[in-house]
């Protein structure tokens, strides 16, 4: 298969991530079917996407023409078999948990047609774990978008062992069909490349304010003005979901044992208590009053 066969886009999940990346499906061309088990969490996506492109139309970053196609282009179901019918390319976007992702993985081993490539939006697990529950390996992958994916221009697309070099070109296609761009890495590490230089400093931050060194404001503070990031990493646990992190912590704690990598305990506190970060209105930073 090469990128010029795929015809049909299914995006399974229509969260932060999910919805986003369909978009950018929809935009580049793609009859595009985004899938989630709640009718709700879609018309939220729609209403979402509705502003984003009404900004772009706004800013002359796209046509309304193009604005209608795209949309046009672009269905929403909560049937996984009608989603993903015919697809020549599913893209996974669930909660960052490996046991649903295998779920998921295993009904779309069943529904979706044999050629299509399955992909994770993955930020940490690996796609080989998920490849373990389908007959097609060589046509699985890890295709991770960073958020917000209308916004961020870079996807890491991650080969295992058993994903063929076919496989791996036909996403790198697809990144360049739809405006982004790919980046391959042709083995497979927990976290990838962006994320394990994030964790890294991630941990430390977190170190350094839960042994009172100083609070999350000033570690954000000290980061952007001293070493020039856009936002401290504090700021950034609060935009892609405090959840999120922590689930992947989780996850490689698991697989290691290592004291060392459960998450931290203030991360813990804040899962527990629902204070997500921006999603929720409340993470590190209370978003609620109009101070961030």
């Amino acid at each position: 298969m090469t990128n010029k066969t795929i015809h049909k886009v299914a995006v399974i999940g229509s969260g932060s991530m999910g919805h986003q990346i369909a978009m950018l499906s929809a935009l580049g061309g793609f009859e595009t079917h985004l899938q989630d088990i709640q009718e709700s969490a879609m018309d939220k996506a729609r209403e979402q996407l509705e502003g984003h492109m009404e900004k772009w139309v706004s800013k002359d970053k796209i046509t309304e023409e193009k604005k209608a196609a795209a949309f046009a282009s672009l269905q929403t179901t909560t049937s996984l078999e009608a989603a993903v019918k015919d697809a020549d390319l599913v893209i996974e976007a669930v909660v960052e948990k490996l046991d649903i992702k295998r779920e998921v993985f295993s009904e779309l081993e069943k529904l979706a047609p044999q050629k299509a490539i399955l992909a994770t939006n993955s930020s940490t697990i690996v796609n080989s774990k998920l490849a373990e529950v389908t007959t097609r390996p060589d046509k699985v992958l890890n295709m991770h978008f960073f958020f917000p994916p209308l916004v961020m221009d870079c996807v890491e697309v991650v080969k295992s062992d058993q994903t063929s070099d076919e496989t791996a070109q036909t996403a790198m296609n697809f990144c360049e069909q739809i405006g982004r761009t790919g980046v391959l890495l042709e083995k497979e590490i927990y976290g990838f490349i962006a994320n394990r230089l994030l964790f890294a400093i991630s941990k430390e931050a977190l170190y350094l304010y839960e042994e009172g060194y100083a609070d999350f404001e000033a570690i954000d503070l000290i980061t952007k003005k001293a070493l020039k990031h856009p936002i401290g990493p504090f700021e950034l646990m609060d935009l892609s979901g405090i959840d999120v992190g922590y689930y992947g912590n989780l996850q490689l704690y698991q697989e290691t044992g290592d004291p060392k990598d459960k998450p931290a305990k203030s991360v813990e506190e804040k899962v527990k208590a629902g204070n997500l970060g921006r999603k929720t209105g409340k993470g590190w930073y209370d978003y609620t009053k109009g101070e961030k």
